[in-house]
């Protein structure tokens, strides 16, 4: 199931000067750390005339599925939403006409 929730976070980030990116690397969420993988995907908004960066990313192991916002006016991080690699698996089944 997929919860929305906007809770501040602590993400600890890095830049990579050779591909001139910023990456979330871990993340602190009711006093657990998760150690953060691959971004699946990255967009960015306007909020007036603020300017928000999203993150799709999975922790390191895939289990868990998060929605991260970096508000640039402020650098503060914002956990939009998450969702468990259970909630996310397909589910296939024979459908039958009524």
């Amino acid at each position: 199931m997929r919860e929305s929730l906007n809770e501040p976070v602590s993400v600890v980030m890095y830049f990579d000067c050779g591909t001139n990116h910023v990456k979330p690397y871990r993340l602190t969420w009711q006093n657990k750390d998760y150690t953060l993988g691959k971004i699946d995907f990255w967009h960015k908004t306007k909020a007036g005339d603020k300017l928000i960066h999203h993150f799709s990313i999975s922790d390191e192991g895939g289990n868990i599925y998060f929605k991260l916002a970096l508000d640039t006016s402020n650098l503060h991080w914002i956990l939009e939403e998450y969702m468990t690699a259970e909630d996310a698996a397909p589910h296939y089944g024979s459908f039958e006409a009524a």
